[in-house]
């Protein structure tokens, strides 16, 4: 009977040591499954506390307010002119309310709070502002001091079309931050051809409904080969510029 006691009492053993054995396996597994857990939950606070980027703002969220930080007529931007598109903030200070934001629209114009649409485009920010101001303390206000920045400007400003006898003709964008000249535009698009007539270069311009186009002959070759920048054109949005075949290769 001891004979057969030894190899019982060690298979009980074994059986007992193996149970216990996937115990602590399933305990350390709990414990490290645990541990991922808290590390995630900590990752997630200290996520949600960082500022997100404005690649991850939606769209709906605008940026921020630069109108709040500006206490003076004196100090608003009298340099960039504004266009459809942009966004500014508005406040009067007399109000006591944050900025609100606006987006100026296809056609140029601002809805201001009280006094509805007020042509903005081609204009500063210091004369819309003072603009709004006459209007407001003409009816509303005793004194209203009229605040009014850039928050987001548009990329363009339209787009302009060449045409004829250029390298790259095609559609070509107006940058909201600089005045895109013709010359800057036919030099963007690769320069003339070789037998592109640089001296009869015609801009041909939209003038709304009702009322004739407006074309321009400008000699490019005085501007680029003589220096006589002072005609060079501004160039505005929808225009088209071609560039003609000279007849004779001289």
């Amino acid at each position: 009977m001891d004979a057969w006691k030894g190899p019982c009492r060690s298979a009980g053993a074994t059986g007992v040591e193996a149970a216990k054995t996937k115990i602590l396996g399933w305990r350390g597994r709990l414990a490290g499954l645990s541990q991922v857990l808290a590390l995630a939950g900590l990752l997630a606070t200290g996520l949600a506390g960082l500022p997100r980027s404005s690649a991850q703002l939606s769209p709906d969220i605008p940026p921020a307010a630069a109108a709040n930080n500006i206490t003076s007529m004196e100090a608003l931007d009298e340099r960039q002119k504004l266009g459809p598109g942009d966004r500014v903030s508005y406040r009067v200070i007399e109000d006591k309310e944050d900025a609100k934001s606006l987006v100026i629209s296809d056609t140029g114009d601002l809805d201001v709070p009280y006094l509805g649409r007020v042509k903005a485009a081609d204009k500063t920010c210091k004369v819309v502002a003072h603009e709004i101001q006459r209007a407001l303390t003409n009816d509303l206000y005793y004194k209203a001091t009229v605040i009014l920045a850039v928050d987001m400007l548009n990329k363009k400003r339209g787009s302009v079309y060449l045409a004829g006898n250029i390298r790259n003709a095609g559609l070509q964008d107006i940058p909201s931050d600089e005045v895109l000249t013709l010359t800057k535009a036919i030099l963007r698009a690769g320069g003339f051809t070789d037998f592109a007539d640089k001296k009869k270069v015609k801009i041909t311009r939209q003038l709304g409904k009702g009322n004739a186009n407006k074309v321009f002959v400008i000699d490019v070759a005085e501007i680029l080969e003589k220096g006589k920048t002072e005609k060079d054109q501004k160039l505005e949005p929808d225009d088209m510029i071609f560039v003609p075949r000279r007849m004779i290769n001289y």
